[in-house]
C-alpha cells in the first residue's frame, strides 16, 4: 500500500530539483563582482617576466672606469706639468681676490697688494699642498690627472684618505725628482707612492 505523504513527496521533488538546478545555473552565470580582478593571475607572469628581464639586463650606471694598468713616467710627469702650471693659476687668481677684496673695503687708500706676500716658496707650497691633496682626496684626480686620464687610488684600488693626499701631496711638493722613480721602479711607483702605498692607474 503507498503511504499518501510519500506520493506527494515525490511529486513535489522534481519541483525543487528544477529549482535548485536553476538556482545552480544562475549562479555559474553571475557576472564578476565590480573591483574584482579577473586577470590578476594572468598578469602575474608578465610581472615575473619583466622582473626577470630588469634583472639580467640592468640599468647602466654612468661612472668612470679605471684600468689596472698602472700610468708611466711620461703620462704622469705630464699631468705633473699640468698640474704645476694650475697652481699658478690659482696663486695668481688668489692675489687677484685680494686686491679687489682691498679694492671694495678701502678704496679710498687702494693699492695692490706685495707680490712678494703670495708669491713665495712658502706660498707656492701651501697652495700646492691644498690643492693636490683636496683633487686626491675627493676625485683620485687633479686637473693633469684629468686631462692626461689617470686617478691615485690605494692598493686595493680605492680612493685615498685625507691624511694619505695629505701627506702624498707633502712629498711631490718638496721631493717632486721622487717621481722619477717610476722609471725604474717594475711597479711603476714613485718613491711617494711606495712611503704612502698608493698607485697612478689609468681611467679613461
Amino acid at each position: 500500500m503507498v503511504d499518501p505523504g510519500a506520493a506527494e513527496a515525490a511529486k513535489s521533488s522534481p519541483g525543487r530539483s528544477e529549482d535548485a538546478g536553476a538556482a545552480e545555473g544562475a549562479h555559474r552565470s553571475d557576472p564578476p563582482v565590480a573591483g574584482s580582478h579577473p586577470s590578476t593571475s594572468h598578469s602575474a607572469p608578465h610581472a615575473t617576466v619583466s622582473r626577470s628581464t630588469a634583472a639580467q639586463h640592468p640599468r647602466p650606471h654612468h661612472h668612470v672606469p679605471d684600468s689596472t694598468k698602472t700610468a708611466g713616467v711620461v703620462s704622469r710627469g705630464v699631468a705633473a706639468v699640468l698640474d704645476v702650471l694650475t697652481v699658478g693659476a690659482l696663486m695668481g687668481a688668489i692675489w687677484v681676490g685680494l686686491a679687489l677684496t682691498l679694492l671694495v673695503f678701502g678704496a679710498n687708500a687702494f693699492h695692490f697688494p706685495d707680490r712678494g706676500v703670495l708669491f713665495t716658496a712658502t706660498g707656492f707650497a701651501i697652495v700646492s699642498i691644498a690643492y693636490n691633496s683636496t683633487c686626491w682626496a675627493v676625485s683620485g684626480r687633479t686637473l693633469g690627472g684629468v686631462v692626461m686620464g689617470l686617478r691615485v687610488v690605494n692598493r686595493k684600488g680605492e680612493r685615498v684618505r685625507p691624511v694619505v693626499a695629505i701627506l702624498r701631496a707633502a712629498g711631490y711638493t718638496f721631493f717632486a725628482v721622487g717621481l722619477l722613480w717610476v722609471a725604474i721602479d717594475p711597479r711603476r711607483r714613485s718613491l711617494q707612492d711606495i712611503v704612502v702605498r698608493t698607485r697612478v692607474v689609468y681611467s679613461r
